[in-house]
């Protein structure tokens, strides 16, 4: 093999991987950041803050000199979404080919600020980050560009990440993030009124907690193999009107405009494998 092999090997990965700084260290910036210097690309964190720079080096990533930031093809934005547009002026005087792109699901492009020349974006992944070394693969991230370089750009960091990649139209944004928020925060709010359900039960809630996580992961496994109709299961779907008379009856106060709601919306997704007299007696309870 040549001695000049190498060197053509990583000259084709810099053109292929370019340099990203991620801005900021906290749990999605250091996410990300790991993620992509384990896929091999030359990957820098740059925090405004002295205990921004020691996270990033506690996890073994390099801090962004001005030359990084000067020559960075990407500067990915995971800060609070109320900083992004400061963080954002604050990273204008920086050479235009470097593409600015936050991380925020509910925000438009235009909250980074006039373009000005440069290449904007977002890429929100669909992940509830708790931790710097939470595993990304196998999520999916939302990306927004009016830029095709960049777009390509941030599918192929997608990739490499190991995400699935959907793209956000800006118009349509707000009604996705409310279903991002819904699978995911809310969920945990769904949650909290089950545990309040067997509260009534005179079932303590750490074990209420304990009993009803197996069995949401198992509802969501038989959605994700059957799809969201075949996997409905409980009263509603088998149009038992007199269990769910008795659920309206016992559960908590707070619990039953919630229980109710839910239910109609299964009762739309039970769809035809309901008999028309089981439909009317369920419609009845649930008005």
């Amino acid at each position: 093999m040549s001695a000049r092999a190498p060197q053509r090997r990583r000259a084709r990965a810099g053109a292929t991987r370019p340099p990203v700084v991620v801005v900021g260290a906290g749990r999605l910036g250091g996410a990300l950041a790991l993620a992509l210097k384990a896929r091999r690309w030359p990957v820098r964190v740059h925090s405004r803050g002295e205990e921004g720079r020691r996270k990033a080096k506690a996890l073994g990533l390099r801090a962004a000199t001005p030359e990084d930031l000067r020559r960075a093809r990407v500067l990915l934005l995971c800060v609070p979404d109320a900083e992004v547009r400061a963080v954002a002026e604050t990273l204008a005087t920086l050479p235009r080919s470097a593409a600015l792109v936050h991380t925020a699901g509910a925000l438009p492009l235009d909250a980074l600020g006039p373009p000005r020349g440069r290449a904007l974006g977002s890429f929100h992944p669909l992940c509830a980050v708790s931790s710097p070394h939470d595993a990304l693969p196998g999520h999916t991230v939302a990306v927004s560009t009016r830029s095709r370089t960049l777009r390509g750009l941030l599918q192929h960091m997608a990739r490499d990440i190991g995400f699935d990649v959907i793209d956000v139209p800006e118009r349509h944004r707000a009604a996705y993030h409310a279903g991002a928020v819904m699978s995911a925060g809310l969920v945990v709010a769904l949650m909290d009124a089950a545990v309040a359900a067997l509260g009534a039960a005179d079932i303590p809630p750490d074990a209420a907690l304990r009993a009803l996580l197996p069995l949401a992961r198992s509802a969501l496994r038989g959605a994700e193999a059957r799809g969201l109709s075949g996997g409905l299961t409980g009263p509603i779907v088998r149009g038992d009107a007199g269990v769910v008379a008795a659920h309206l009856a016992a559960l908590p106060a707070e619990v039953v405009p919630v229980y109710r709601l839910l239910s109609r919306r299964a009762l739309e997704l039970a769809g035809s494998r309901l008999r028309p007299e089981s439909r009317a007696a369920l419609e009845t309870l649930l008005r």
